[in-house]
C-alpha cells in the first residue's frame, strides 16, 4: 500500500528540460484553436499532413468549443472548464489537458457513485471533483496532449503532476482521468494514481470487402440471425440514408435533435447536448460527421450520429420516433460496419456498455481510467476495490471473447492480435 498513499511525483527519467509554466484556462475559446490543435495533432497514431484535423476528433478545439459555446458543458451544467496549459516562459503552448471541475458524476461513463456515497457517509465532501475527460464522450483517446519531441514524456508527467496539484490547491476530493490511452494509464500508475479498467465492445475490420464478406467470418447460426435481423429492420418500406459533410442541413439537425431528445429524455431524464451544439458541430466538423437516417414513406423515423475519426468510426447518439424491430441494431451497428468497410476504416466503436453488441460482431476491448483521491483513507479503500475490479474485468473480457460469434479459426486470430 505504500506507493498508492504517496502523492504523485515525476516519473523516473522524466524531468523538464526548460523552465515551464502551467496555467488554467476557464474557457477553451481563450486558447487559440491552432495552438490547441497543434498539441492534439501530436496525439496521432499515424503521421498526417499538418493541416488535417486531429486523429481523435473529440480532443479537437472545435469539438470542445461546440460543447462549451452551446451551453452543454458549462458551470451551469456542472462542467466548469479548467483546462491545463503547459507553456514555456514566452507563452508558447507546449502541451494541454482538457479538465473540468464537476459538481456531479453524470455524463462520464466511468461510475464512481459508490465512492461518492462512501465519502459522504464518512462525513466527507466528494463534490466538486476534477475531471480530465471529454464531456459526454466515452471514447478512448489522448488526454495529455503533447507534440512529439525528446521531452514528450517529461511534458506529459508535468501535466499529470499539475492536475494533482490543482486538485489539492482547489481543495476538491479527487481527480479522475477517464478513457485515456493505455500508455498514459501506465504513466499515471507510475506516478501514483490509482488504475482502473472497464470494457467496451468494438468491431474490427479484418480487410473485409463487403458486409457479406464480414458475415462469412461468423458462425453459421450468427450469420443467419444477422441476416434475419436486417431483413426485419428494413421491412415495411424502411430506407437508409448516409448524410455527411456539406449535405447536412439545419433541417437534418432539427430532425435528429427530435430523435435525440426523445431517447435522451427516456434514458437520462435530461439530455446533455443543446440544439445549438449540433449546429456548431455542423458548422465546424461537418466532414467528420455521419448521420445514418432511417426513412419510411418519405419521413425520417430514426437516426444515429457518428463521428468519423482518422481510422475509426465512433457511434455516439441514437434516437427514433417509431418502434420497428431491430431498427436500432441496423442503424447503429450494421450500417456503421457497412460504412467502415466502404471507407476502409479499421474499427467501429459503438459507445459504452452493451453486451448485446457481442452477437453482432463487436468484441470486448479494455478501457482505462486513472484516479487521484486526496483523502488517504478513501484512497486506500478505493485502491483495494480497484485491485479486485481489474481482475474481474480481465476475467469477463476473456469469457466474453470465448463467446464471440466468429468461426473458431477467425476468433483465435482475433484473440492473438
Amino acid at each position: 500500500m505504500g506507493d498508492i498513499e504517496k502523492a504523485p511525483t515525476f516519473a523516473e527519467g522524466a524531468s523538464p528540460s526548460e523552465p515551464v509554466v502551467v496555467r488554467v484556462a476557464s474557457r477553451i475559446a481563450d486558447v487559440p484553436a491552432a495552438d490547441w490543435d497543434a498539441c492534439a495533432r501530436g496525439a496521432r497514431r499515424r503521421p498526417q499532413p499538418a493541416d488535417l484535423h486531429p486523429a481523435d476528433s473529440f480532443i479537437s478545439h472545435a469539438f470542445l468549443n461546440a460543447l462549451e459555446e452551446s451551453g452543454s458543458a458549462t458551470e451551469e451544467t456542472g462542467w466548469l472548464p479548467q483546462h491545463l496549459l503547459l507553456e514555456d516562459t514566452s507563452g508558447a503552448l507546449l502541451g494541454c489537458m482538457p479538465c473540468y471541475l464537476k459538481s456531479h458524476s453524470q455524463g462520464e461513463y466511468v461510475f464512481d457513485h459508490g465512492w461518492a456515497d462512501a465519502s459522504m457517509r464518512a462525513g466527507g465532501r466528494y463534490y466538486p471533483k476534477l475531471q480530465a475527460s471529454i464531456p459526454f464522450t466515452p471514447v478512448t483517446g489522448k488526454r495529455l496532449l503533447v507534440p512529439p519531441g525528446d521531452d514528450r514524456r517529461a511534458r506529459e508527467a508535468i501535466l499529470l503532476q499539475a492536475a494533482t496539484q490543482l486538485t489539492d490547491r482547489l481543495g476538491v476530493s479527487s481527480l479522475h482521468i477517464t478513457f485515456l490511452t493505455r500508455e498514459e494509464w501506465q504513466l499515471a500508475g507510475d506516478m501514483g494514481l490509482l488504475k482502473r479498467t472497464d470494457q467496451q465492445f468494438h468491431w474490427r475490420n479484418e480487410g473485409y470487402r463487403s458486409f457479406e464478406d464480414f458475415l462469412e467470418a461468423l458462425t453459421s447460426r450468427k450469420r443467419k440471425a444477422i441476416r434475419k435481423e436486417r431483413r426485419e429492420a428494413l421491412g415495411g418500406g424502411i430506407e437508409i440514408e448516409w448524410v455527411t459533410g456539406r449535405d447536412i442541413t439545419e433541417a437534418h439537425w432539427d430532425t435528429f435533435f427530435a430523435f435525440y431528445m426523445d431517447t435522451g429524455s427516456r434514458k437520462w431524464g435530461s439530455p446533455y447536448l443543446t440544439r445549438r451544439c449540433f449546429s456548431l458541430l455542423g458548422e465546424t466538423m461537418a466532414d467528420q460527421i455521419l448521420l445514418v437516417l432511417a426513412k419510411r414513406t418519405g419521413r425520417y423515423v430514426a437516426g444515429a450520429l457518428n463521428v468519423i475519426g482518422q481510422d475509426t468510426l465512433y457511434g455516439r447518439y441514437w434516437g427514433g420516433l417509431e418502434d420497428h424491430p431491430f431498427l436500432h441494431f441496423e442503424v447503429c451497428y450494421y450500417q456503421a460496419i457497412e460504412f467502415a468497410i466502404a471507407h476502409k476504416l479499421t474499427r467501429v466503436e459503438a459507445g459504452a456498455q452493451g453486451a448485446h453488441k457481442l452477437a453482432r460482431g463487436y468484441l470486448p476491448s479494455e478501457t482505462y481510467s486513472a484516479h487521484y483521491i486526496a483523502d488517504p483513507a478513501l484512497r486506500r479503500a478505493v485502491a483495494d476495490y480497484l485491485k479486485h475490479e481489474r481482475r474481474a474485468v480481465a476475467r469477463e473480457i476473456a469469457l466474453l471473447t470465448e463467446e464471440a460469434p466468429y468461426r473458431q479459426g477467425v476468433r483465435l486470430s482475433l484473440e492473438h492480435e
